[in-house]
């Protein structure tokens, strides 16, 4: 592959990364991360940084297009920043995932060739590959003439681009996006509303469909926005989210419902669960039931046994185990969302969960565990979690992660320590188009 100028390379994409980008090699096997470009595509494309061990391109032309190539149905994509992968064909986006995996617990988790081979499985998707997202957020941003819009984050962050749909959010509500955008436009370009983000929730299942506006605390016309988006999309829920502190690191000073039931509802396996709008709540339904399944799966909790769920947020895996188990601590920090796990919990008539707010650390739980469930956020665990689960006696770990280099990080030191073994890792796609997949490890004792 060689320069045809001093800035251009021709160059064949290898394989995607854990990332927007492909990957190419120049002649002499430096690695370049290629913007555009799939696995499979020859390519001529700029040259726009040069490092000591790899460079960064932009796809000038695509030159012999790859088989595994498709035009999107979005005509957005590498312009919005959502769907980086959205011109790769889905069995090749999945391959593309399986192998990330494989090449993380290889590079980060020390894994040999036949580990790998042994602990990877084939990953699970959910049928639709578009439409999926339950949810999708809205950023706020003044055209040349200083007249409010709404739309989303292009490939640079810093640019906002105006849509009128989009194709990842759930397909039975397809004019969602242009109303809620439309009628808070028409209000913005007459006050400032203050809005920083604007969420929407949608469920097929429900039908509920909540609107969240992201707002510093003072005054706001409750009302008329309330009364605006009531004619313009006919949600279920609209409510404000107030916050405060530094733009980085933004806290929740309280939630009010403008119009509604104040909160939103999904149904996910054969439970039914309420969510504030700050609580977190996988954008799959469908691919997030395929993780219960996996976690169920990898434990098999009994109804004599005593369960931990660390990380449980407003209890995915918590009501689960609680119908299976006869006792259940479940932990989780974010305050909106261990108080939606207690009204869950409420509704469910489940009283058999202790739900614990605070540190998974701090306030790991007294009992002892016959199985534990652990959902870390991307950092993955703390090396003092680690030792406190081993210090545990159970007997099985579901580890869910959605970040692959945590942990191949995490799954290499509970090996080293000695207590647990890697019995499989299981991806599972729940963001077609993008790089992101989630994946289900599960652990056993060793020592027992």
């Amino acid at each position: 592959m060689n320069a045809t100028r001093r800035d251009t390379m021709k160059l064949t994409i290898e394989s995607m990364t854990y990332g927007p980008d492909g990957l190419a090699r120049t002649d002499d096997g430096k690695a370049v991360f290629v913007t555009g470009g799939v696995v499979g595509d020859t390519v001529e494309a700029d040259i726009v940084s040069t490092g000591a061990s790899f460079d960064r391109a932009v796809v000038r032309e695509v030159i012999d297009a790859s088989p595994s190539r498709v035009q999107p149905p979005c005509p957005f994509v590498g312009i919005c920043g959502g769907c980086p992968w959205g011109t790769l064909a889905s069995d090749a986006q999945r391959a593309a995932k399986e192998d990330n995996l494989r090449s993380t617990l290889k590079r980060i988790g020390r894994f040999t060739d036949e580990e790998i081979a042994r602990i990877v499985r084939p990953i699970r998707h959910a049928k639709d590959a578009w439409g999926y997202r339950n949810k999708i957020e809205l950023a706020p941003a003044h055209d040349a003439g200083r007249r409010f819009r709404l739309g989303m984050h292009g490939v640079n962050p810093d640019d906002i681009v105006r849509v009128d749909a989009c194709p990842l959010f759930d397909k039975k509500y397809p004019r969602a996006v242009k109303a809620v955008a439309g009628a808070l436009s028409y209000l913005g370009n007459s006050r400032d509303l203050g809005i920083e983000r604007v969420g929407i929730r949608a469920s097929r299942r429900t039908k509920a469909l909540e609107v969240a506006l992201w707002t510093p605390t003072g005054g706001f016309p409750r009302a008329q926005v309330a009364r605006v988006l009531q004619d313009a999309v006919k949600p279920t829920s609209v409510v404000r989210v107030m916050s405060k502190g530094d733009r980085r690191a933004r806290r929740v000073a309280g939630v009010e419902a403008l119009f509604g039931e104040g909160s939103w509802t999904e149904q996910i396996g054969s439970e039914r669960m309420r969510l504030s709008a700050p609580s977190f709540f996988q954008v799959n339904t469908a691919a997030a039931e395929i993780l219960i399944e996996l976690v169920m799966d990898a434990l098999h909790p009994t109804e004599d046994e005593v369960a931990i769920d660390l990380y449980c947020g407003a209890g995915t895996f918590t009501l689960p185990l609680a119908r299976r188990s006869a006792y259940v601590a479940a932990v989780e920090s974010y305050g909106p969302a261990i108080r939606d796990l207690r009204r869950n919990l409420e509704t469910a008539g489940l009283d058999n969960v202790d739900a614990i707010g605070g540190d998974a650390v701090r306030e790991f739980p007294d009992e002892d565990a016959d199985v534990l469930v652990v959902d870390p956020p991307r950092s993955g665990l703390d090396e003092q979690a680690i030792g406190l689960i081993a210090s545990t006696s159970a007997r099985d770990v579901a580890y869910v992660s959605c970040d692959p280099a945590t942990l191949a990080r995490d799954l290499r030191r509970f090996t080293d320590e000695g207590t647990f073994e890697v019995v499989s890792a299981t991806p599972v796609d729940l963001f077609p188009q993008t790089f992101h997949c989630e994946t289900v490890a599960h652990l056993t004792r060793t020592d027992r």
